[in-house]
């Protein structure tokens, strides 16, 4: 038994269950009573929330299975480049003389290349689990607009990455060789020839996304085609020096870079105001 039992006891007069019994008799709420009727009602309001809104930890799990989706696909397209390094070998090196310094250089050039490579075979996958993450959070607008212009960005990716492979890394790395070539021996490493292939494909496909970008910052009211002419001179000049930045220091594929990313905008410009005119005639 406790021996402070009867301490503990809440004792109530005779004075308080007269006044008690009155206060039912005419229909008054005590105030404790109130108190755990409005505690109740807010405990009720709370777990309504947590039914009907997302938490964070539901958002973070989503999150979480996308991740493991994404690796789980990446993961098996590394596997299989790696395991057939054989095949593709000679389309990747063009069947130029690379040398190597040393047997660890070995596995960095195959590791680089193959995960080059299967994060590229990767992008449509991973596209499509960043989709379903994002998706619940955006508005009608937002969700129509990337579900119709998602496999375009995907296709104009593809674009800027062919156009580096088969226009912009061999013309760079004939031009050069053939200056090296009038006063040194030449001699390629193994890893300074994916770094330059990687140079001169991955950052042209990101810059095919150029009429994408736009579309979208017209989409949601920040660019017009109006702007667009009006800093046309200024934005010849930021994709000079972007060209500049992401090509291998020569004038010529500097060249090669900047006339058709010029077209892009001048495209960009066009779509915009065409999507002007069409809301215009749609309001």
């Amino acid at each position: 038994m406790d021996p402070y039992e009867d301490h503990n006891r809440k004792n109530v007069s005779p004075l308080d269950k007269v006044q008690v019994e009155k206060a039912k008799e005419q229909g008054v709420v005590p105030v404790a009573q109130k108190i755990e009727t409005k505690t109740t009602e807010e405990e009720k309001v709370l777990e309504h929330s947590l039914e009907t809104d997302p938490s964070l930890v539901d958002h973070l799990t989503d999150l979480r299975k996308q991740l493991v989706k994404s690796a789980a696909v990446f993961l098996f397209f590394l596997i299989a480049v790696f395991s057939s390094i054989n095949l593709w070998f000679p389309y990747i090196t063009r069947e130029h003389e690379l040398i190597v310094l040393g047997p660890l250089e070995v596995v960095k050039f195959y590791m680089s290349i193959s995960t080059a490579l299967a994060f590229g075979l990767s992008i449509p996958f991973l596209c499509h689990f960043l989709w379903q993450f994002v998706k619940p959070g955006l508005n009608e607008r937002e969700s129509r607009f990337l579900s119709l212009y998602s496999p375009v960005m995907l296709l104009l990716f593809l674009i800027g990455v062919s156009f580096g492979y088969f226009i912009v890394n061999p013309l760079s790395y004939t031009f050069l060789v053939s200056l090296g070539a009038v006063n040194f021996n030449v001699m390629v490493s193994a890893q300074e020839y994916i770094s330059f292939l990687l140079m001169t494909t991955l950052p042209i496909g990101l810059l095919f996304e150029l009429p994408i970008v736009a579309l979208f910052l017209s989409a949601i009211g920040i660019l017009t085609s109006y702007s667009m002419k009006k800093v046309r001179k200024w934005s010849y000049l930021a994709i000079a020096v972007v060209s500049a930045l992401i090509t291998p220091p020569d004038f010529v594929s500097q060249l090669i870079v900047l006339i058709p990313m010029a077209l892009l905008y001048e495209v960009s410009i066009h779509i915009v105001l065409y999507t002007e005119r069409r809301n215009a005639v749609a309001n």
